[in-house]
């Protein structure tokens, strides 16, 4: 069975995002893909302090918190959903560094795991947080899933989220579109394989020219 894997990025468990992710799980279920939603907005999560340790070891030096326990889940998932609210235009800091420190230091093959991000905002910011959680995304080969807005909802509270119907749309068809996605690939790949990836040109001048 094909699985998702949720990420909630808010400190509020039961919050604004976490109401946008659930109108996703509805669907992902009724298409028979297992879910898996773990909240990382509380979390204590430092910044990655490039220490290489990851290059040796597979995974992330810091051990005390979910990073390598949720990249275990990561490799073993079909698709991730990236939610965060809003904060000064920009995904909450922790799940960022949170972020960081999972895609850098997990070094399993991520090349077409399908990708969506999904921001909540009382009122702006939202397209300039979506634009940074999708970075994640296309740095690693992960198509991304749209749908019929961008993937967002409006509210200051939950209750004001359910009442974001347009949003809960969006949500529900974005889920619809992974859910094909992750299937149409995993035809694909039965049919074709995957597409080859070169690795061989690193773009550094160390030359100086």
């Amino acid at each position: 069975m094909a699985k998702v894997l949720l990420l909630n990025g808010s400190p509020h468990a039961n919050g604004c995002t976490k109401t946008a992710l659930d109108e996703m799980i509805k669907v992902f279920e009724a298409e028979g893909i297992e879910t898996e939603l773990i909240q990382v907005g509380m979390e204590e999560t430092r910044g990655c302090i490039a220490c290489g340790y990851c290059s040796k070891n597979g995974k992330c030096v810091f051990d005390e918190d979910a990073v390598n326990e949720t990249a275990a889940k990561f490799e073993a998932a079909d698709g991730l959903v990236i939610g965060s609210p809003v904060y000064y235009a920009s995904p909450n800091g922790t799940l960022l560094s949170f972020l960081d420190r999972l895609f850098y230091s997990s070094s399993f093959d991520k090349h077409m795991k399908v990708g969506a991000a999904v921001v909540s905002c009382r009122r702006g910011g939202n397209t300039a947080s979506f634009d940074a959680l999708n970075k994640y995304f296309t740095i690693s080969g992960m198509p991304v899933a749209s749908s019929t807005y961008w993937n967002q909802v409006h509210g200051f509270s939950a209750d004001d989220v359910k009442k974001d119907l347009e949003g809960l749309q969006t949500m529900r068809n974005l889920a619809r579109n992974m859910a094909f996605m992750i299937k149409a690939i995993a035809d694909a790949k039965e049919k074709y394989g995957l597409p080859e990836v070169e690795r061989s040109a690193f773009t550094c001048f160390a030359d100086g020219k």
